[in-house]
């Protein structure tokens, strides 16, 4: 076991300096983030979120990381790049943020937070410092799309435990067909493509930063899988259909995902056929992620290839989105968003076809943006040979 999920304290020093040099050309006092993925992206800190409130609070000199009593232990076993202050339940006879609040005194500059605070905690923030602007702030939002090498290695991993995870999958489909036994259901293949992700950090990684979705995926078999987004079921995989194996993980709190669609026993000219618009859309879809050009220009040639062969009725989504701490972030990879692609950028690249009563049909890999072109960290076999199973 060599490999480490864990970021070294240097790069949570380089970050917080970045973020404090944004911070003060834009004169911001006080920068308040609460969202998970946020803190883990600055602090290292990973935990489950609930109700209780978890917070950093980055001045131009400190480093403050709000937690409940609860997670006292839980963080002391973390290395984190900021001091903890606890409070100690929710909703509190003092609440969290006045406890801060009265912690960091006051502040010279706007108090700024990610566009996603709620409503509601934004006033509470803004009646405990009200000699200050409070205001949103994309700074983190923007950092967080361009990543630094250490956390491209971490994104490689998880890249090749995710086109492992497509591997055991279908070894597990094809092993039952070849022996004539039953067929693995949606929920048993994703049990067993879990596990075999666990047992690949476990076996080979010295430590694993357990966070949410540490590894799952969508698993759709048949006609079930021509909703993108539908809810794994009890249905096993048959013979002569075609089944998609949507999988990825989370290595030291960074996403990959793998994706590719089989088809189990002898194809139809309707799997041959879908399946080479679906492949050759996401190959124009992911030769478009070049550093200078837009999300938006990826998207729309992709997309206009699928639909100038006909098949408008079952395009349903956009080419991809941005990956980092989250599977979902930004920049999206859709023509509404003019976000220039830039080196170090990491996206999916996914047009798909979803067709009512046949299936879905649906590649995707996890690209980085490169100075020299579009980098395919997933390399999962993709012909069409190489995907009926036999």
């Amino acid at each position: 076991m060599s490999f480490s999920q864990r970021l070294a304290p240097e790069f949570y020093a380089r970050l917080h300096r970045d973020i404090r040099a944004r911070m003060e050309a834009r004169g911001i006092g006080l920068l308040l983030l609460d969202a998970a993925d946020d803190v883990l992206y600055t602090t290292g800190f990973s935990f489950r979120p609930n109700e209780r409130p978890v917070a950093l609070a980055l001045t131009r000199t400190d480093a403050i990381l709000l937690i409940p009593e609860l997670e006292r232990e839980h963080a002391e076993r973390q290395t984190m790049a900021a001091e903890t202050l606890v409070y100690f339940e929710f909703p509190g006879v003092e609440r969290a943020f006045s406890l801060l609040a009265r912690s960091i005194g006051d502040i010279r500059g706007d108090i700024a937070h990610s566009y996603g605070l709620s409503v509601g905690r934004a006033a509470e923030i803004a009646g405990l410092f009200p000699n200050n602007r409070v205001l949103p702030t994309d700074i983190v939002t923007k950092l967080r799309q361009v990543k630094f090498p250490e956390e491209i290695v971490l994104h490689r991993e998880a890249a090749r435990i995710s086109d492992a995870m497509v591997r055991s999958g279908v070894d597990l489909v094809t092993e039952a067909f070849r022996a004539g036994k039953p067929l693995p259901s949606e929920i048993t293949l994703e049990a067993h493509v879990v596990r075999h992700a666990l047992d690949i950090m476990d076996n080979e990684h010295e430590d694993i930063m357990n966070v949410p979705t540490l590894a799952g995926g969508l698993i759709y078999g048949g006609p079930n899988s021509a909703y993108p987004h539908g809810l794994i079921s009890s249905r096993r995989i048959r013979p002569g259909e075609s089944f998609i194996l949507s999988l990825g993980c989370r290595v030291g709190g960074r996403s990959a995902e793998s994706e590719r669609t089989f088809v189990l026993g002898e194809p139809s000219k309707e799997h041959e056929r879908y399946y080479a618009i679906a492949q050759e859309a996401q190959r124009i879809g992911t030769a478009g992620l070049i550093a200078g050009r837009t999300c938006a220009s990826a998207d729309i040639t992709a997309l206009t290839y699928i639909r100038e062969q006909g098949m408008t009725p079952y395009l349903k989504h956009r080419v991809g989105h941005g990956m980092g701490v989250a599977f979902h972030e930004p920049p999206w990879v859709e023509a509404g968003d003019q976000t220039i692609l830039e080196q170090g950028m990491i996206c999916s690249s996914e047009p798909a076809l979803y067709v009512p009563e046949v299936g879905g049909f649906r590649l995707a890999d996890t690209v980085l943006v490169t100075e020299s072109g579009p980098e395919p960290m997933t390399t999962y076999p993709r012909r069409f040979d190489e995907v009926v199973l036999s």
